[in-house]
């Protein structure tokens, strides 16, 4: 078990699809320890309603979250900053461990392929996890 808590930061460009995704997997996936918490460098103010199915899909209400900014972030420590997919418009936020997942972006694509992004974020959140708890 983790001795203490770990918080886990995920960012991407709206705060709509991938890092909600993220998020969602790891507060389903991860000990009740995790702290995980997602943001938008510009964010839409809205979740992609094909994110939602999708999680809803492995039972998991994403409705209950909202597209949000960086802004209240500022000043949070966090043990890991995963950025997904958004290059240079996602900003570096400083953590003790920092990754970038090239992720592809669900928005304006099919349930298909959200469904196949969606599996791609579960993997790397349960191997993000593991190592964490390791």
């Amino acid at each position: 078990m983790m001795s203490s808590k770990k918080s886990i930061l995920f960012v991407c460009v709206e705060n709509s699809n991938r890092s909600q995704m993220a998020e969602a997997f790891a507060r389903m996936l991860g000990p009740s320890s995790t702290q995980a918490y997602s943001g938008g460098s510009r964010p839409s103010g809205r979740i992609n309603p094909k994110a939602i199915e999708a999680m809803r899909e492995l039972g998991y209400d994403l409705t209950t979250h909202h597209s949000k900014g960086l802004e209240g972030f500022n000043g949070t420590r966090v043990e890991v900053a995963v950025t997904m997919g958004c290059g240079d418009v996602c900003p570096f936020y400083p953590g003790k461990r920092y990754e970038d997942w090239v992720l592809d972006d669900p928005a304006g694509q099919g349930i298909e392929s959200v469904r196949v992004i969606r599996d791609e974020i579960k993997g790397r959140v349960e191997k993000l996890l593991a190592e964490l708890l390791a």
